[in-house]
């Protein structure tokens, strides 16, 4: 549960950031920023297992570049069940995908297990 917490907080920040920095990524309010945070973790944790066994040949026909696509299908996939959270095109999308992305990615070395390590 703490490691889910922390991940959804990490997410938040880099849907916040998105929402600074992108001209097509809106966030009403900050209960809205905390629930789609939580929303992408457990769709990511859900639906994007299964779409990325689905969308596996193109991800290896495209060395992975793919996948940016997939995140930001999430991210619009949030967005559609999400009243407060818009997102206004696809490389809006890409890009938000790719700042939460790399929040996500810094989050994940900042509780990474040591004890995997040994």
């Amino acid at each position: 549960m703490y490691r889910f917490v922390i991940r959804a907080v990490f997410a938040a920040l880099g849907l916040w950031v998105a929402d600074r920095l992108l001209r097509g990524v809106y966030i009403d309010n900050s209960f809205t920023l905390v629930v789609a945070a939580v929303l992408l973790g457990v769709v990511n944790a859900i639906v994007r297992p299964v779409v990325f066994i689905l969308t596996l040949p193109i991800t290896i026909v495209t060395l992975g570049l793919f996948l940016l696509i997939v995140n930001a299908a999430m991210i619009g996939l949030v967005a559609l069940l999400l009243p407060g959270l818009h997102v206004y095109g696809l490389w809006a999308g890409v890009a938000a995908a790719v700042i939460t992305g790399v929040s996500s990615w810094i989050g994940h070395l900042a509780i990474r297990d040591d004890r995997a390590l040994r």
